[in-house]
């Protein structure tokens, strides 16, 4: 299989773990005679200050003719303290997304047995967790119209619209999952204040009856972000609107125990972006102590849902499985009394990755 790859590591930490997934993919590739061709384009910081753009004309054509795309991270703190910028490393994530009609955000929320003691919340709980939100990406608060402030900078507006044919959609995709699953879909919204909302429920509802075997229920936001932490087991796949999915997924990643554990894949009718879901983590950007998993979880997620090679995806979570059943830790999900010589740096990380994964292919050979 040949395969065109255009990567994006993006700003801070991106770089890093970047490196480390496609290494991964690489041995993966070399393995099992795949070609992947790696392409390298800019996007957020990084390209503003090499071009002024947040996302360079150039960077949109090699992402429109890829196969996949892994992206790193955007974001720059100089940015956050500057509410009043005009151009945002950010706005080339959301023009991205919407240049590519990338509408489905799919986050699997799932704990290695090896790290129960590294979430904030007690093992019997999460034990068994295996969580799969749907996240409505182009549309909602973050894109609506109008979005501006007035012009002595005393009220501000933002628009919380959806369509129809946008709710259908997305919850088509959570519907099909769900019937690989546990047939069950949670459709979180906040009906009882929001017309949008209403719209989405009522939507949600008429997609219903086209999968009968799937028992559908719904949630307050506010009470679904209760729900995640007092029982998560509750949930097989989790449907969504975009602002309500930005914030859930994020609390939800304390059930893994670190956001540096978490892949995700924006998907659309053409190519799909994959990428984990922490940020670019500035303070830590250059150390060399980032946690790689959450990238090379990503690329196992594209080698899934994107060319259709489970069986190398899933090898790769089993390598990744085996490390941290061996002990190995980046200090992100080290825990206390971990022993001095269990703590791996990013790039020690995915070695071990790496030569678990050359072991199970010799084994297997």
């Amino acid at each position: 299989m040949q395969k065109k790859i255009v990567v994006i590591a993006g700003d801070g930490i991106g770089q890093e773990v970047t490196r480390c997934a496609q290494d991964v993919l690489k041995l993966i590739g070399a393995q099992h005679g795949h070609q992947f061709e790696f392409d390298q384009a800019l996007m957020g910081h990084v390209a503003i200050e090499a071009t002024g753009d947040p996302l360079p004309a150039e960077t949109l054509e090699k992402c429109s003719q890829a196969d996949a795309i892994l992206l790193g991270a955007v974001g720059h703190p100089m940015y956050d303290n500057n509410p009043g910028a005009k151009v945002r490393p950010e706005q080339g994530l959301l023009k991205l997304r919407k240049s590519l009609e990338l509408f489905a955000n799919i986050r699997p929320i799932k704990l290695f047995d090896d790290l129960l003691d590294s979430s904030s919340l007690k093992p019997e709980i999460l034990q068994g967790v295996d969580i799969l939100f749907f996240r409505e990406l182009t549309s909602g608060i973050y894109f609506g119209s109008p979005r501006e402030r007035s012009a002595n900078g005393e009220e501000a507006i933002d628009t919380l619209r959806y369509t129809k044919d946008e709710v259908r959609r997305i919850a088509h995709k959570a519907f099909k999952a769900a019937m690989t699953r546990r047939k069950m879909v949670c459709s979180v919204d906040k009906a009882n204040v929001l017309e949008s909302s209403r719209l989405w429920r009522e939507t949600v509802n008429e997609v219903a009856k086209e999968y009968p075997e799937v028992s559908l229920t719904h949630m307050f936001v506010d009470n679904a972000s209760m729900q995640l932490i007092r029982d998560p087991r509750q949930f097989d796949v989790v449907l969504t609107g975009n602002m309500f999915g930005d914030i859930l997924t994020d609390e939800a990643s304390q059930i893994a125990g670190s956001m540096g554990m978490l892949a995700s894949a924006s998907t659309g009718t053409q190519t799909s972006v994959y990428e984990p879901i922490h940020g670019s983590a500035p303070d830590i950007a250059g150390k060399g102590i980032a946690n790689p998993l959450a990238a090379i979880l990503s690329v196992a997620l594209m080698l899934d849902l994107s060319f259709g090679l489970k069986e190398e995806a899933q090898q790769i979570e089993q390598a990744i499985d085996e490390v941290l059943r061996s002990g190995y830790r980046t200090i992100d999900i080290a825990g206390e009394g971990l022993p001095e010589d269990k703590l791996l740096n990013t790039q020690q990380m995915s070695e071990q990755v790496q030569q678990a994964l050359k072991a199970k292919l010799t084994l297997k050979s």
